[in-house]
């Protein structure tokens, strides 16, 4: 579907096209639309038409609108154990705290010997590396360092992280998170990424790093979290053993 007619009206007509583009996979998850502009001159429409056909569309929950960015597509919402794989924004608005994320880096490179080894990969296998500053209530409390090999997450370019998280992309390329993990350690970061997360030189970072593995035993996601412990605490959750 993707021309107009005047059998009815033309803004529910535009609605139903650009429905039918995201049904159809033409516009994936996480990924923006043509704007109004690309739209009105696409369809020889006004642009009274357009907005009320996104406008439409953005109450149904099927895209997002981000200002100053545009139009972005939602993705099938899904239920998730926060106890077990939850992201960083995810499980803090849960708790009802003001969570966001600035993305620094998102690109793709090899791997290495290094992370081809953490990965399971050959050394010349591609994979993206994100680097991100976590912030709480407007302060930021950590720096992520993320690797994920390009063959689990291959549209990953197309969405915008700063909008969706991970694991939304993760549930859109049918890939499902399972177990992982993790490790701590206390350690001090470069006096550039120190400043990223407004700590001082030498000041000490918690440093979680973990493995996340899908349902089928396949490595998906080698991490680094550097954590303020000023600004964080963390909650264990433990079961008493039955005594023998």
């Amino acid at each position: 579907m993707g021309k107009l007619s005047y059998r009815s009206p033309l803004y529910i007509q535009l609605r139903e096209v650009i429905r039918s583009k995201i049904e159809e996979g033409e516009y994936p998850p996480g990924t923006a639309i043509p704007s109004e502009n690309q739209l009105a001159v696409t369809y020889g429409l006004n642009r009274v038409s357009v907005r009320s056909a996104l406008a439409a569309l953005e109450n149904e929950g099927l895209i997002t609108a981000v200002q100053g960015k545009g139009m972005f597509v939602n993705g099938p919402k899904t239920e998730r154990d926060l106890e077990s794989l939850g992201g960083y924004r995810q499980t803090m608005n849960e708790r009802g705290k003001d969570a966001s994320t600035r993305v620094l880096v998102k690109a793709a490179r090899e791997a290495g010997p290094y992370y081809a080894r953490l990965l399971e990969l050959a050394p010349e296998d591609q994979i993206w590396f994100i680097r991100r500053v976590d912030y709480s209530g407007g302060e930021p409390v950590a720096l992520e360092e993320i690797y994920i090999p390009c063959q689990v997450l291959p549209g990953l370019e197309e969405i915008d992280l700063g909008l969706f998280s991970i694991y939304d992309a993760y549930i859109w390329n049918g890939v499902r998170p399972d177990v992982g993990s993790q490790v701590l350690r206390i350690t001090t970061l470069e006096p550039a990424a120190a400043k990223l997360i407004d700590l001082a030189p030498g000041q000490a970072v918690m440093e979680f790093s973990y493995l996340v593995r899908d349902t089928g035993g396949k490595i998906v996601e080698f991490a680094r979290n550097y954590i303020r412990g000023d600004r964080t605490e963390f909650i264990v959750h433990y079961h008493r053993q039955q005594l023998v």
